[in-house]
């Protein structure tokens, strides 16, 4: 048999990219031919959000995607415990709960 040469891929993480974006809510969509996940940043007492960033996957990248989120959900909760899954209603945390004093 041919022994399969493993392509290396160089990949750059810029300081800017490497900071992060918090987000606290993704909205999934989809078409026949992508995944679109924006992700959005909701702040207690704002009416108002923004997409801080999307991301546009094919549907194989975003099957791949989940199994991968899995994966490493398993292995946090192995190390961590389980997570604690707080039920909603199914729509954003709008309320995050009483407002704190300075």
């Amino acid at each position: 048999m041919k022994e399969q040469k493993q392509q290396q891929i160089n990949i750059e993480l810029t300081d800017e990219v490497a900071d992060g974006i918090y987000s606290n809510l993704a909205i999934i969509n989809h078409s026949v031919s992508e995944f679109i996940v924006d992700f959005v940043n909701i702040m207690p007492g704002v009416p108002k959000a923004k997409v801080k960033s999307r991301i546009i996957l094919t549907p194989q990248h975003a099957k791949r995607l989940v199994r991968a989120l899995n994966d490493n959900v398993k292995r946090f909760e192995s190390v961590h415990g389980p997570i604690k899954d707080y039920e909603t209603s199914g729509q954003p945390p709008i309320n995050f709960g009483p407002a704190g004093e300075a």
